[in-house]
């Protein structure tokens, strides 16, 4: 039997209030500016946003599983950091690490703890780079995180920042149809991806020189619990910068091709990562689109890979009101 008043409860009516109150003292959204590496001195805090930068833009030729030296083997797999962050991370809505910084000491879902840039840094490296953490006081660590402070400057707490993320296409009434993707796949991606979806190599295997074109599959690409393996994740990434050089504003891809073709790429193989059911420990966090259990709904996995995510939603909803 539920009872009208608890403290838990006014805890958290007093926490919805305060998030709204500085919702609505929110300073207005941020011109998309992001500050130029170039104007950067030559001293010691440019050297580090600079290593930081070539750290992003060539991961695999950093502390990719080719290099030589052994001791910096972290990312698991070829791909760069800005295989998502595109641009360097500074292109609107292709993941940008503009205002990231400024999101941080954060409350993460996933692990279901306030996390810092470290941790969300590290949680790419073991799950986009299927790899290991970096230690928190590596110079590549310092280095990255100095790159997105570095393009964070001026960029207030909970400012809006128009740009960020990779934009919100409308949500499918129906499933996603991997069928159709791979149609779409054929037509639109296998130009740079490869017809079997293995991307294009910068140099040879072995070399540490990444890919012109990364892998969306298989055993060099990302794993299953990275969040470009969500397929609304994947879905608004692909309308908003693919095929590569488009932009948000003037998409190529329709929206349901969109949906259809990220469909297909999540079917596909990829490395498994451990230990998935540990992730969202409150289940009602959960996103919808959580390809892995386990849940508390009663829809079944297919469902969530692929929607439709609206009966999710409100059942969701429905539970937490109980």
């Amino acid at each position: 039997m539920r009872t009208l008043f608890s403290p838990a409860a006014a805890l958290v009516a007093f926490a919805s209030f305060a998030v709204a109150t500085a919702y609505a003292q929110t300073p207005a959204a941020v011109t998309w500016n992001p500050p130029d590496i170039k104007q950067l001195r030559d001293d010691a805090w440019g050297g580090m946003v600079r290593l930081g930068r070539e750290i992003m833009a060539h991961t695999s030729s950093r502390i990719g599983p080719e290099v030589s030296d052994v001791s910096k083997r972290y990312a698991g797999n070829n791909l760069d950091c800005e295989s998502c962050h595109l641009e360097d991370g500074v292109k609107q809505f292709g993941l940008p690490y503009v205002g990231v910084y400024s999101d941080f000491p954060q409350y993460r879902s996933r692990e279901g703890e306030v996390g810092t840039i470290e941790d969300r840094i590290n949680g790419c490296m073991t799950r986009s780079m299927n790899g290991r953490a970096l230690p928190l006081d590596s110079v590549e660590m310092k280095a990255m995180v100095a790159y997105i402070k570095f393009l964070s400057q001026g960029v207030p707490v909970g400012a809006p920042t128009r740009g960020r993320g990779s934009g919100a296409i409308k949500e499918l009434d129906r499933a996603a149809d991997p069928g159709r993707g791979k149609q779409v796949f054929a037509l639109v991606c296998a130009q740079c991806h490869g017809a079997d979806g293995q991307g294009k190599r910068h140099g040879a295997p072995g070399d540490a020189k990444g890919y012109d074109f990364p892998p969306l599959w298989g055993p060099d690409s990302f794993n299953d619990g990275a969040g470009m393996d969500r397929l609304i994740a994947g879905a608004n990434f692909v309308h908003s910068n693919m095929p590569y050089g488009v932009t948000f504003e003037n998409p190529v891809l329709s929206v349901e091709d969109a949906w259809d073709v990220m469909a297909y790429v999540q079917s596909m193989p990829r490395p498994h990562k451990a230990n998935l059911d540990r992730d969202f420990p409150v289940r009602t966090q959960k996103p919808v689109d959580a390809g892995y259990g386990p849940y508390i709904d009663s829809f079944d996995q297919k469902q969530h890979r692929l929607g439709p995510f609206a009966p999710i939603r409100a059942a969701m909803i429905a539970e937490g009101k109980k």
